[in-house]
């Protein structure tokens, strides 16, 4: 089936959608499905993660850290090469920490998502987190 260029903005676009609401409900395996299995990320350790199997369990302790979150995203700027994708959305995320209610921690960033078509599915292939910002607030 072929796809127009305006049917793959949406989806590509709905692919962060469910990313954001994926972390914010922990949803670990729809977070798990929007990624192919040799995913590479960037950005969110010292060294660079390759594939599945080393992010996925990072990623899941890193977010059981925290109560709660909140993943804001800008509109997203695409650029579309047939079934490959090069993205850019910019990020503002709500930190609550696990038993500290009276903290917050905000992020503020941009993230570089390559996607890529696997069985007509826009999936995450390159995933690379760009820090702007952060900022940690206490109400003590």
């Amino acid at each position: 089936i072929m796809t127009s260029e305006v049917e793959d903005r949406i989806a590509l676009q709905d692919v962060m959608s469910r990313y954001a609401i994926a972390v914010d409900e922990k949803d670990y395996e729809g977070y798990r499905e929007l990624f192919t299995e040799d995913v590479r990320v960037l950005g969110l350790t010292a060294e660079d993660m390759h594939g599945m199997e080393e992010f996925f369990p990072w990623w899941k302790n890193a977010i059981d850290q925290y109560d709660s979150t909140q993943h804001l995203f800008s509109p997203m700027l695409a650029i579309i090469e047939g079934d490959y994708a090069r993205t850019v959305s910019n990020l503002q995320a709500l930190h609550y920490p696990k038993g500290d209610p009276n903290t917050t921690v905000t992020l503020w960033a941009s993230y570089k998502t390559d996607m890529r078509k696997v069985e007509g599915d826009w999936k995450i292939c390159r995933h690379e987190l760009v820090r702007r910002g952060f900022e940690v607030n206490s109400a003590d």
